[in-house]
């Protein structure tokens, strides 16, 4: 089985990038998933989320952060 982490950018103009890294083992790929975790909880993006799933699909952790200002 692999595992597989996506990291999720959403620019401020809609666009989006999805970086995918695969892994042999789960311990692994939970290490680059809390890593992209820790850049996005202060990133400047205005949405910034990372998924683990394995190949054939299983989602096991998703996690977001939004950075939007809120509006009055």
């Amino acid at each position: 089985m692999k595992y597989l982490v996506t990291e999720i950018q959403t620019f401020e103009n809609g666009a989006i990038s999805n970086p995918t890294y695969a892994y042999d083992t789960e311990n692994v790929a939970l290490s680059k998933f809390f890593s992209i975790l820790s850049a996005a909880a202060t990133s400047k993006l205005p949405i910034h989320a990372c998924m683990l799933f394995t190949n054939s699909g299983v989602v096991l952790r998703s996690e977001y952060f939004t950075h939007q200002e809120e509006t009055t």
